[in-house]
């Protein structure tokens, strides 16, 4: 009986769970792959929706738990959460013994987990490298994590460029598109009065998905700005408004708190929901007219509902958009018209008319099968590829 290999896949956010799901589906039913799951960060935390449940519940077996968040939202916090999770992943993959890991985007999780494989010498397949969010800590573990990993699955070209112009061999950068659109693809999901009554929530005739996160480089913190995010929403009383929780990156207390708080105060067009998971999240772009906040969904998967995305601020600031993206600064005033314009006939059309930059699915099976014949030998040593230098 030939030895199956076998593949660790990490997993510590809901968001993050959501967009590999089909990947871990993949490696699952391989009958030459075995799939390791190994689950922490907020997936753990019942202040974040405990959606360890979720990844329970959808069949996957779970290989190891590492706990490693603190109930501390702090830099402090976060630092020592870090520390934990190299003890932890540590002790994991030592256990597990794995023949790849694989790791997705870019948070301080993540960061924890690379640097237990890397001096575990585990080849590490990073996906989502290359791209640039300079609003946030996350651009420098992004490219972090580039550096330590040995496959790279990007989701554009110009991303593919930039893995190879941190010194990635061309050979092991592949452009297969976000891996994230799949479940558009592929999942059935939710018509209105089902995620209505699963929320619940009534829709009405205008309807706003929500989500903002901390700004990890804005030493000022959220209050300013969610404040002037909720002032823009206040001035459209007839809109009804879905919610979803920030993550866990500092800072995300005083947003939870000031979005409950409007949630009180608008309790009968407004709610806020922990965690929708894969299938309602998705669901509820779908039957919403607009997204608004600073999420990376709103650039990518939502422009293949055909639906217009309000990003505010700069966290996702030198991230490639396509044309339904309406970038804007953080005040009311200008956030106002962007949901004007973002409703209007005119901006529909164009909207309707855009194409996704970031293709249309069918990733995760294209990955699943370099992971699998790609040789692993010798592929710890990563000789440094020099761009040809213009004179």
């Amino acid at each position: 009986m030939a030895i199956r290999r076998k593949i660790c896949v990490v997993t510590g956010t809901r968001a993050e769970y959501g967009l590999l799901y089909g990947l871990i589906r993949e490696i699952h039913e391989d009958p030459d792959l075995q799939l390791q799951l190994v689950v922490t960060g907020a997936h753990l935390s019942p202040e974040f929706g405990y959606t360890v449940n979720e990844i329970e519940a959808d069949g996957f077996p779970i290989s190891e738990k590492v706990e490693m968040l603190l109930s501390s939202d702090s830099p402090v916090g976060v630092g020592k959460s870090i520390g934990l999770g190299v003890i932890g992943f540590a002790e994991a993959f030592h256990r597990l013994s794995p023949d790849i890991v694989v790791l997705l985007g870019d948070r301080y999780e993540t960061l924890a987990a690379a640097q237990a494989a890397m001096v575990n010498r585990i080849p590490i397949a990073h996906l989502h490298g290359g791209e640039r969010t300079e609003g946030a800590m996350d651009e420098a573990i992004r490219h972090a994590i580039t550096k330590m990993s040995h496959l790279h699955f990007v989701s554009t070209e110009a991303y593919r460029r930039r893995v190879i112009q941190l010194g990635e061999q061309p050979d092991k950068v592949y452009a297969f598109g976000a891996i994230g659109i799949d479940n558009i693809m592929n999942l059935l999901l939710l018509d209105r009065e089902e995620l209505e009554q699963s929320i619940p929530f009534k829709f009405g005739d205008v309807n706003f998905l929500v989500t903002y996160h901390p700004v990890t480089l804005d030493p000022s913190g959220p209050e300013r700005a969610v404040g002037e995010l909720l002032a823009a929403l206040a001035e459209f009383p007839d809109a009804r408004i879905i919610f979803t929780m920030p993550n866990a990156d500092p800072g995300n207390r005083k947003i939870t708190d000031m979005i409950r708080d409007f949630v009180r105060e608008n309790g009968d067009r407004a709610i806020a929901v922990a965690s929708l998971g894969k299938i309602r999240y998705l669901s509820a772009i779908k039957h919403c007219d607009l997204v608004i906040g600073n999420s990376s969904s709103g650039i990518i998967e939502v422009p293949v509902f055909k639906k217009p995305t309000i990003n505010l601020g700069d966290r996702q600031k030198g991230r490639e958009m396509g044309r339904t993206i309406l970038n804007v600064p953080e005040n009311r005033g200008d956030i106002v018209k962007a949901i004007q314009m973002a409703l209007s006939d005119e901006f529909r059309k164009i909207v309707s008319e855009a194409e996704s930059i970031y293709g249309y699915g069918n990733v995760a099976p294209r990955i699943k099968e370099v992971l699998k014949m790609v040789r692993l030998d010798g592929i710890l040593y990563k000789p440094f590829y020099d761009l040809e230098w213009e004179h």
